[in-house]
């Protein structure tokens, strides 16, 4: 069992800047390709970005180019997403996901464990 652990949301304005973090627990997470996906009210959960083991950031959402990433500290057994630029269409709750089962990052379907999300709030 992995349990996910989100933290680093909250309120900023337009084109401020967040890190979220994402603390994994029960075992090591290190070989495990990470994704950050979120989710606003009314709306299906949508994919942000992967991580794989070695620490590449090789799928991004369109919406998120040039202006998130993602890093990781296998020592600490934690995610980053640092996001930079922020719209107020950022605006949603952001989880982090991990053990991906199948080819396909984007889907939330292939991740098995997920966090308990935190909630990014931006004002325009």
């Amino acid at each position: 069992q992995v349990q996910l652990v989100e933290s680093g949301g909250g309120l900023v304005q337009a084109g401020g800047s967040l890190r979220l973090s994402c603390a994994a627990s029960g075992r090591t997470v290190s070989g495990d390709t990470m994704a950050w996906f979120r989710q606003a009210p009314g709306k299906e959960r949508e994919f942000v970005i992967a991580i794989t083991r070695n620490g590449a950031v090789t799928y991004y959402a369109d919406s998120i180019k040039g202006r998130f990433t993602s890093s990781r500290d296998n020592s600490k057994n934690t995610v980053y997403l640092q996001m930079n630029s922020l719209k107020p269409e950022d605006t949603a709750v952001y989880y982090c996901a991990a053990e991906l089962r199948y080819t396909d990052p984007a889907n939330p379907s292939n991740y098995r464990y997920w966090g308990q999300g935190t909630q990014v709030t931006v004002s325009s």
